[in-house]
C-alpha cells in the first residue's frame, strides 16, 4: 500500500477550507423567514440567527388571547431557525463528509 501524497493531501485540505469559508459565508448572507398560522405571525433570520424582522397580521391580534399570539411568535422562530439549520446543513453537510474522508 503506497503512501499517500502529503502535498496532495494538504491541497485537497486547504481546497476543502476554502469551501468550508465560502459556505460559512453564504449562511451569514441569507435570510430565511418562518411562518406560523398560515403566514398570520413571519419572523425573518439573518444566517447569524439575529431576528431580522417579525410581521403580525392584524387578525391575529387579540387583547383578549395574548398567549396565542405569543405561540404563534414562538412557532414562526422555531420554523424560522430549522430552515437555517437545514440551510446549514445544506451549504456544510457535503464539505463534513468530504473531511471525514480523509481522516479529519
Amino acid at each position: 500500500m503506497s503512501q499517500p501524497d502529503m502535498n496532495q493531501l494538504m491541497a485537497q485540505a486547504q481546497q476543502m477550507q476554502q469551501q468550508l469559508q465560502e459556505a460559512q459565508a453564504e449562511i451569514a448572507a441569507s435570510t430565511v423567514t418562518g411562518e406560523a398560522g398560515n403566514g398570520l405571525v413571519k419572523m425573518e433570520l439573518s444566517g447569524s440567527g439575529d431576528v431580522k424582522s417579525v410581521n403580525i397580521s392584524p387578525e391575529v391580534v387579540d387583547p383578549e388571547d395574548v398567549e396565542t399570539l405569543q405561540d404563534l411568535v414562538l412557532g414562526a422562530f422555531s420554523d424560522a431557525n430549522k430552515k437555517l439549520q437545514d440551510l446549514a446543513q445544506e451549504k456544510m453537510g457535503p464539505l463534513s463528509q468530504g473531511m471525514s474522508g480523509m481522516g479529519f
